[in-house]
């Protein structure tokens, strides 16, 4: 009795259902973010303006009393200062960043410097750090520990990596000399690293080859393991010397899971893919794109610029 296929539908649901848990969760901290915001803009309008703002604390209180009761203590008078304070400090509702939660927002409030809070915005935006990596950077002044602190710092743009007119997808690399095995590829590639990385993009690192993780029970090697500067994540490079099949695919994804859990760290994106096959006398190189991972592209970029080849 083949019982894959019915393996197979239960997860796809599964991963339907997880991924939809995520962006509710993600939906969710977006909404409360936005509200809290707008209370804190209609407690200052109500107060006359943010110049009149620090004076209408007995505002604050009787509007406490009231929705404490209906809602419960997290909409106590303390808490309402808290979103006045919110609005103030980011009086643009568009500037509020996606990735950061109202938890990360709290512990920002009490940074009166607006170069310092920006700081520790961008660190959030660049490393995906959840409210206790941030509380611990503030804690350990890593701004102030900076040797040459800009003037002036903005709230960095979250780059969005997507293909584009001028994308090649699949990259092909011509190769100059018969590879008869996976392993004469995986030498040609590690002998030409310099020309392999310029043909994928920008910001890679060499971080080894034959790279060892495992699940507890069995060892598993990756072909080549890189690290992305610029996103922030580990990429797994597997070799096939043949068409693209659709196991290849899964075999990545099951290396990439396993990365995540052995070697990547909290600061850390999650690791993303590559699958290089061989088609005559070319090597295609194959993105990972899926619901986990962030697609690459042929060269980094803002979503609405274009690239320079």
């Amino acid at each position: 009795m083949n019982n894959e296929k019915y393996y197979e539908e239960i997860e796809h649901l599964i991963k339907k259902s997880e991924i939809g848990k995520r962006a509710r969760v993600l939906e969710e901290n977006n909404n409360t973010v936005t509200t809290y915001w707008n209370v804190g803009r209609l407690i200052v309008e109500a107060q006359g303006g943010e110049k009149y703002a620090k004076y209408g604390n007995e505002l604050i209180k009787k509007w406490s009393v009231r929705l404490t009761e209906q809602y419960g203590k997290g909409y106590d008078a303390t808490n309402l200062r808290k979103f006045r304070q919110f609005y103030i400090l980011f009086p643009k509702c568009a500037a509020l960043r996606r990735t950061l939660s109202w938890t990360h927002y709290k512990r920002l409030l009490p940074i009166k410097d607006e170069n310092r809070r920006n700081y520790y915005i961008n660190l959030c935006i660049k490393n995906n750090l959840s409210e206790r990596e941030l509380a611990k950077e503030i804690k350990s002044n890593s701004y102030e520990r900076l040797i040459d602190k800009p003037e002036k710092i903005d709230i960095i743009t979250t780059s969005k990596y997507s293909i584009t007119t001028n994308m090649k997808d699949p990259i092909i690399i011509e190769v100059n000399k018969e590879i008869t095995s996976e392993q004469d590829l995986e030498l040609s590639i590690l002998a030409n690293l310099d020309f392999f990385f310029k043909q994928l993009g920008e910001g890679f690192l060499y971080a080894g080859h034959q790279f060892k993780v495992s699940n507890g029970i069995k060892n598993y090697y990756i072909d080549i393991l890189l690290f992305n500067l610029n996103l922030n994540c580990y990429v797994i490079v597997e070799l096939k010397l043949r068409s693209l099949k659709k196991e290849d695919k899964a075999q990545i994804e099951y290396y990439m899971k396993l990365a995540d859990e052995n070697i990547k760290l909290p600061h850390h994106n999650k690791t993303i893919g590559i699958i290089i096959t061989k088609e005559s006398d070319k090597l295609i190189v194959n993105f990972i794109k899926s619901e986990e991972t962030i697609p690459l592209t042929y060269k980094l970029e803002q979503i609405k610029e274009t690239i320079n080849e």
